[in-house]
């Protein structure tokens, strides 16, 4: 081209940065819903009563 008036090799960088900076804001917004959610989901997926079942010692006499 006769008329190129900027070059184009670091746009690809120029725009992942604007991604990531305004994927950080969002979540810097939503944050304390983000946190629930995520505390909420582990609650549901790992159930504490077998967490703490499995951290109990064993007993060798204890009759199941």
């Amino acid at each position: 081209m006769l008329f190129k008036i900027r070059e184009e090799k670091g746009m690809g960088t120029v725009e992942i940065v604007i991604i990531v900076a305004v994927l950080v804001g969002i979540a810097l917004l939503f944050r304390s819903q983000i946190t629930n959610f995520v505390r909420s989901a582990t609650e549901q997926v790992f159930d504490v009563e077998i967490i703490e079942d499995t951290l109990e010692p064993n007993d060798p006499f204890k009759i199941p």
